[in-house]
């Protein structure tokens, strides 16, 4: 399977040398002609997953991830100079999947753009419904259902909450959420992982499933046995 990349950079030179390399690693890569036309674009062209310049001509990448989280779940991943802890946690805030900062090396690139087409597009593989409270996480769909209502997730919230329920009872290391979010745990700072965290407590919360996750200071999250 050949997957499609989107690629959403002004600067001329890295568009290019980023459609290059992306091409020589066998992707299919649609550079952005119209920075007014991004979400138009990007529709047409039905990506696999979307590398995101923060600072565009017209408007920026976060308006962008906004408004492509509207309409799609298609994963993102931000490549910007700009790589304070802000612009990360915006990054994630908006509904990017990962960050990389420039300059970057390109096997890491690769690592991070081959890991998350991994986790986005092999859902199917795993069957098994996990249970607790009541509320039921279906690993095909990554749809969480309870008291008859249906819970659509994000990658991220979806695969945190899968690797709790697995290991119910057991306290789960944020360095293991992070690697099993991020197949690293070395280039992702620990505010992103508290940021998935607190808003798949607040969508928890908001479905009546209150105190669904705990925290252990200093050693992870867990979800309690009944």
């Amino acid at each position: 399977m050949t997957y499609r990349i989107f690629l959403v950079e002004d600067d001329h030179s890295i568009a290019s040398g980023l459609q290059h390399q992306l091409e020589q690693w066998d992707f299919e890569v649609q550079v952005v002609q119209n920075f007014r036309g991004v979400l138009t674009e990007c529709t047409a062209f039905d990506p696999h997953l979307i590398l995101m310049d923060i600072m565009l001509p017209c408007y920026d990448g976060y308006h962008w991830c906004r408004e492509i989280r509207r309409v799609s779940e298609v994963p993102i991943i931000f490549l910007s100079s700009a790589s304070d802890n802000l612009n990360l946690i915006m990054a994630v805030n908006m509904g990017g999947d990962d960050f990389i900062a420039k300059p970057f090396d390109w096997n890491v690139l690769l690592t991070k753009i081959q890991a998350l087409l991994r986790r986005t597009y092999d859902f199917g593989g795993q069957a098994a419904l996990l249970e607790h409270r009541g509320a039921v996480l279906n690993p095909s769909d990554a749809v969480l259902t309870y008291q008859g209502m249906r819970m659509e997730l994000t990658k991220n919230e979806y695969r945190i909450l899968q690797a709790l329920l697995e290991q119910k009872g057991k306290v789960v290391s944020r360095e293991t959420l992070m690697e099993r979010l991020w197949a690293t745990d070395s280039f992702v700072d620990e505010n992103t992982l508290t940021v998935n965290v607190n808003r798949l407590r607040k969508k928890l919360d908001k479905a009546g499933l209150h105190d669904f996750i705990r925290t252990k200071v200093g050693m992870g999250y867990l979800i309690e046995q009944e």
